[in-house]
């Protein structure tokens, strides 16, 4: 559960839906809110990062994505996202969950404007952080989809990476992260699922999960599906001599019961994309008790 910074948000909007998740269902794990949402939730109710992360745990949140990352490498961040956390704030609010007992994953997104070098910076860091933490579950790598992309548009960014250079941040990353960061995600939104099976040939140990109306990949271009249900990643999988494992958030193996419930599902109906409304406007709508 993450999205963009609202201006209408404050750390009381991320507590409030991190209390209605876990009131709804609460023995689900909350895997919720990237480093940027954390900073800004602290600084609106202004209090520290730490404590900010405190009160989120108090309320159910499990582990957070590691996302916002881009390139941990200032000079790259200043020309595609100047207006996120720098490469030190960001490792610092991911260090901080770390020492409060909240896990995190790490994503890179690359293919863009930066450099081999730029890449090498981001892999070093990662590993120097986790091998002072040890809190980072996974390794994320994510190419850059240019189609829709406004960098791109703008001629300000490239047509993302070559599907080589795809395949091979994921094998660096098994050889750069080793034996400190254990597992290697791939995207198969962002690879397709040719582009997952070779990488589960190139160091990838783990394929990312079943999206459900998922947008900002298929909003930048890509053009995969939103849904890739067990049967068919374990089909994906055993093609590559594999042997598929479903697991929880935290690598656990995941429970008989749940693995079993995964392969007996609905499809998914079409999302209903309701307007945007600001929070007091919802309020003055809403009917009197």
């Amino acid at each position: 559960m993450q999205g963009g910074i609202h201006p209408d948000y404050t750390g009381e909007t991320y507590l409030e839906l991190l209390r209605a998740a876990k009131n709804t269902v609460p023995d689900m794990h909350v895997h919720a809110f990237s480093p940027l949402e954390v900073t800004h939730g602290a600084a609106t109710l202004g209090i520290a990062i730490a404590d900010f992360l405190r009160e989120l745990k108090k309320a159910g949140l499990g582990t957070l994505p590691g996302t916002a990352a881009e390139i941990l490498d200032d000079e790259i961040r200043a020309a595609i996202c100047p207006d996120k956390l720098s490469a030190e704030e960001w490792l610092n609010v991911v260090a901080t969950a770390h020492s409060l007992g909240l896990r995190t994953t790490a994503t890179i997104m690359y293919g863009h404007v930066e450099t081999p070098w730029s890449w090498a910076r981001h892999l070093l860091r990662l590993r120097d952080l986790q091998r002072l933490s040890g809190g980072i579950t996974e390794f994320v790598p994510l190419p850059f989809v240019h189609m829709e992309a406004p960098m791109y548009l703008r001629g300000q960014a490239r047509k993302g990476p070559t599907f080589r250079e795809a395949v091979l941040m994921h094998a660096v990353a098994r050889l750069a992260l080793h034996p400190l960061i254990t597992n290697i995600q791939v995207s198969w939104v962002k690879m397709g699922p040719v582009g997952a099976r070779l990488c589960l040939d190139s160091g990838v140990n783990d394929l990312g999960g079943t999206l459900m109306n998922e947008s900002i990949s298929r909003a930048a271009g890509t053009r995969h599906g939103q849904e890739f249900p067990p049967a068919e990643m374990d089909s994906l999988i055993r093609s590559v001599g594999r042997t598929p494992q479903q697991r929880t958030t935290l690598y656990a193996n995941a429970p008989l019961a749940q693995q079993g419930k995964s392969y007996d599902v609905l499809d998914l109906l079409p999302p209903v994309q309701t307007p945007l409304r600001k929070r007091r406007e919802n309020a003055a709508a809403a009917p009197s008790p």
